[in-house]
């Protein structure tokens, strides 16, 4: 059985009008998070070195999306039934979380933005997945694995010597 944090990341990965609810907020603008780090500086390191760690977060982000969405895929080409219906609840709910963020000041924002990472086992729960729907996906690849029911095997022509013949 696949987990529901997997079913509510494919939802992610379908458009929008699949589960409709408020979106997550977009990074706080970025002079907030300068002023933040500006302010709250951790010992010998260079405010440019304190922000690379962003950049570094957003390419690991990226690479954690592609693994998601290929994950995802794997799972719905090796599952019989649509999975991605079965984690519109928690899709809901997780979009939920950020529905007050309008309401929370720039500073407030930025912190929560900041300080947000991913639980350590999405990653590896992605790559499991993958692995494990590409294993299963030739049992539910009906159109390539077995032959059409209405074709015939091939059948050896048959000899035209009739048996004792030299």
């Amino acid at each position: 059985m696949f987990s529901p944090f997997l079913f509510a990341l494919a939802l992610l990965a379908q458009d929008a009008e699949a589960a409709p609810a408020a979106a997550a907020p977009a990074a706080p603008a970025a002079p907030e998070v300068v002023r933040i780090e500006s302010t709250f500086r951790r010992p010998g390191t260079s405010l440019e070195e304190d922000l690379a760690v962003y950049d570094e977060l957003d390419a690991l982000s990226e690479r954690n999306l592609g693994l998601f969405r290929r994950a995802m895929e794997a799972a719905e080409r090796a599952s019989p039934q649509p999975l991605n219906v079965q984690g519109a609840d928690a899709v809901r709910r997780g979009r939920a979380t950020w529905s007050q963020a309008g309401e929370l000041s720039d500073a407030r924002l930025a912190q929560e933005w900041m300080s947000w990472t991913l639980p350590a086992r999405c990653e590896a729960t992605a790559v499991a997945l993958e692995r494990r729907a590409r294993l299963a996906q030739p049992a539910f690849d009906f159109d390539r694995t077995a032959p059409a029911q209405d074709t015939p095997a091939e059948v050896p022509p048959e000899s035209t010597e009739t048996p004792g013949e030299p």
